[in-house]
């Protein structure tokens, strides 16, 4: 069984559980995927499933990828390809479709996305520093100060200071899976994930951990 799932994110909602409780919930579409390459360890170092998720135009596909897909028998652009690391693959076939029937509810998984952008920010917005006085005659209310030591002439690698905010890959951890509908391909997580509504996301089953002895 494949450990995880690409998707879309749809939205935020809200459901009820058995004790009445409302529950905050991100609906995913997850899948269904396509396997397009089976990596072994002979062949490639590592063992792992390669898989396509989403349409695309086939105007926008190119000749390399159109033959890439076609070993896997497929006839049609796919917008996305990613891998999920397996121990074995032999237990999977190209054109092979994976859906969310893969999760059932009450399951850890993490979700990995890209939050949304926030643009050119300051450093009050994007580092939630303090900020100056804002009396009158104070002429730096919001703006950055000292760069701290002057003597390398340079301002050190990591300083914080105003610049591109956003569209960082982050990964949510410790979701819970309230429920899944297999039909339509739904996977409802308890809170939220990254990204806005429409984006990637990468679903993966959390391991169970082993307990020492």
């Amino acid at each position: 069984m494949l450990s995880g799932i690409l998707g879309t994110k749809v939205g935020m909602t809200h459901v009820f559980n058995e004790e009445g409780h409302m529950i905050t919930v991100t609906v995913i579409q997850a899948g269904p995927v396509l396997v397009t390459q089976l990596k072994t360890l002979e062949t490639d170092g590592y063992c792992a499933v390669q898989v396509g998720f989403g349409e695309k135009s086939d105007k926008h596909l190119t000749f390399p990828k159109f033959g890439h897909l076609k070993k896997a028998g497929l006839t049609h652009n796919v917008r996305y390809i990613r891998e999920f690391r397996v121990d074995d693959s032999s237990g999977f076939e190209a054109g092979q479709s994976i859906d969310a029937s893969i999760f059932e509810a009450g399951e850890v998984i993490t979700v990995t996305g890209t939050s949304k952008g926030r643009g050119f920010a300051g450093g009050v917005k994007r580092y939630h520093f303090k900020g100056q006085q804002m009396t009158h005659g104070y002429m730096t209310h919001r703006r950055p100060c000292s760069s701290g030591a002057t003597g390398p002439q340079r301002v050190f690698k990591g300083t914080r200071k105003p610049g591109r905010m956003g569209t960082d890959t982050v990964t949510q951890k410790g979701l819970k899976i309230v429920s899944v509908d297999a039909e339509r391909n739904l996977v409802l997580v308890d809170g939220s994930v990254p990204g806005p509504n429409g984006a990637l996301v990468t679903i993966n089953k959390v391991a169970a951990k082993k307990v020492k002895k």
